[in-house]
């Protein structure tokens, strides 16, 4: 079966690999589409994301969809639930399976070996992390059940939303997405800032009420005060922005990752002004709602700018990373 595996920074093959045996417990899907994520794109840029570093080749991916080939399920369109966590560490006892320090998560190289991706033709996972898709719900739309869970599960941490102005710097796949989720949870007005014109025209169609061009100071649009903040471009000059416009008391979520190390950022607001700044990585439950809300909003399709047939991947990471051309790219996984 084909399979993109990432061997080092810039090192991206799409090479032959054995198909998966399914364990005891385990079922095989045939993966149609694999959604490229921010995520994918550093490790191929810079050979890992955040803190997490490549140490062996891993097959990316996380966003995946297809049909259930063995197991309960078999024949029906499926999700596939991106994350094992534990169930024994004191995080998952306490409901946040979401930070577990013992999770096992696709296309991932936070431990060592790392798990293998989804971004191949057939996978084998845990039956558990299977979804059957809900009725009327294409599976190329349902490939945005990952990212859609990651925006759904920040919102939620922003609290309760709806009546207020929200703020979203970075309108990139997860910010748009994040735009979508805060539209469902019923905030009265989002604004969303961003450098390019044409990820703002994809924020409007996730439905912002206004978007702000970021390095134009005159932009009218720019609001003087918002009451929660969701800082989804990774960049500590977005949490600025998100700090110094977010009213006394009011909630900033961090949810892009920064580069790694150290990131100034203007912490005397946080004292000052008594604001609360939360972090929001990956999802739980929110999966089940992702899919649930896919299957009402077509919306959604209006944020799939590209769908590639696998054998040309390096090209669709490429115009993953053009954001002046593209929102969320779909690798193909057909014959």
């Amino acid at each position: 079966m084909l399979g993109c595996v990432i061997h080092g920074e810039g090192d991206l093959r799409v090479t032959e690999l054995p198909s998966p045996e399914p364990a005891p417990g385990q079922a095989l899907v045939a993966v149609r589409y694999g959604g490229v994520c921010g995520s994918d794109l550093h490790y191929w840029r810079h050979g890992g994301v955040g803190d997490f570093r490549l140490r062996e080749p891993m097959v990316l991916g996380h966003e995946v969809v297809g049909t259930a080939v063995t197991g309960r399920f078999a024949g029906l369109p499926v999700a596939v639930h991106p994350a094992t966590p534990c169930g024994l560490c004191p995080e998952c006892a306490d409901g946040r399976a979401n930070v577990c320090r013992d999770t096992r998560y696709l296309g991932s190289a936070a431990r060592f070996p790392h798990v293998q991706g989804g971004f191949a033709s057939q996978l084998s996972v845990p039956e558990a992390q299977l979804r059957p898709l809900p009725e009327g719900l294409p599976l190329r739309r349902a490939a945005l059940a990952e990212p859609l869970s990651v925006a759904l599960h920040a919102v939620r941490r922003a609290g309760a939303v709806a009546g207020k102005h929200v703020l979203v710097t970075g309108a990139g796949p997860i910010g748009c997405l994040v735009v979508a989720a805060l539209r469902s949870a019923g905030a009265a007005h989002i604004t969303v800032t961003d450098l390019l014109p044409e990820a703002l025209r994809y924020a409007t169609i996730a439905g912002a009420d206004t978007v702000v061009r970021a390095d134009d100071p005159d932009d009218t649009g720019r609001p003087t005060e918002v009451d929660a903040a969701v800082e989804a471009s990774g960049v500590a000059a977005g949490l600025d922005t998100c700090l110094g416009l977010v009213r006394r008391g009011g909630v900033v979520v961090q949810l892009g990752m920064l580069p790694p190390g150290q990131s100034p950022f203007a912490g005397n607001l946080v004292v000052s002004r008594e604001i609360e700044l939360r972090g929001a990585f990956r999802f739980d439950t929110e999966f089940d709602e992702a899919l649930e809300l896919l299957a009402r909003e077509p919306v959604f399709d209006g944020l799939i700018s590209a769908v590639v047939p696998v054998p040309q991947t390096e090209e669709a990471f490429h115009l993953a990373t053009d954001r002046s051309r593209s929102c969320k790219v779909l690798l193909d996984f057909e014959d």
